[in-house]
């Protein structure tokens, strides 16, 4: 394989959901207050509509005639936050319905209805470490399309490549008031005296957490 075909990026951008009725589901993702792109038809056989989540490099179409998939056949479709109350919260408020906040407490099936959950046995609540992967939250479009809300604040090792970027403003926040609270615990460890060169310990915290790399103490 040459240098040239092994440095081509493949970035998926496009994920479709099949759905019934074109306008209810647009009247739903436009309500999510995720981004409007497009809606385009020709004529009466085809139409197509784009949105995308806030902060997502990643869209979703659907549409008529887009795919001949069984409408609320998608599930599994993870949208990953940094604060997993906020996302839900943020939704309800929007009038969506969301289910309660939970993670895995096992390998057992735990009776939850979300086939891409089996083998995990739900607990209500988040994870009570707040560790990073292990806390969601779901809800369905009107066809029943499943979406699940991941809690995902510091990546495994090798997960992000590049600058350290965030989508949002609320991420960046959200980074930043982890930082401060590691930041209170350090000052703590070295005898509670003010660091004056905290700028440079939250830049390290943040640029580590999103890389996966070990944190400072």
């Amino acid at each position: 394989m040459s240098d040239l075909q092994q440095a081509i990026d493949m970035k998926l951008e496009v994920v479709v959901i099949p759905v019934s009725d074109v306008d209810r589901a647009k009247t739903f993702y436009a309500k999510l207050g995720w981004r409007l792109d497009a809606d385009f038809a020709s004529g009466n056989e085809w139409r197509v509509i784009q949105f995308t989540p806030p902060g997502s490099p990643a869209s979703v179409i659907f549409g008529k005639n887009v795919t001949a998939a069984t409408p609320g056949s998608a599930q599994g479709l993870y949208l990953v936050v940094s604060d997993i109350e906020a996302a839900r919260n943020g939704l309800r408020s929007r009038g969506v319905e969301v289910g309660e906040v939970f993670h895995g407490g096992g390998d057992d099936h735990g009776g939850t209805d979300e086939p891409y959950l089996a083998g995990r046995n739900r607990v209500s609540g988040a994870d009570p470490k707040r560790g990073s992967y292990a806390s969601y939250a779901s809800f369905r479009d009107p066809d029943g399309n499943g979406w699940l809300f991941q809690e995902i604040t510091t990546r495994l090792p090798g997960r992000v490549v590049g600058a350290t970027t965030f989508g949002s403003p609320t991420d960046l926040a959200a980074a930043l008031r982890r930082a401060a609270a590691a930041h209170g615990e350090h000052e703590k460890r070295t005898g509670g005296a003010h660091d004056q060169n905290w700028p440079d310990w939250y830049a390290d915290y943040i640029v580590k957490e999103q890389a996966g790399e070990p944190l400072p103490q």
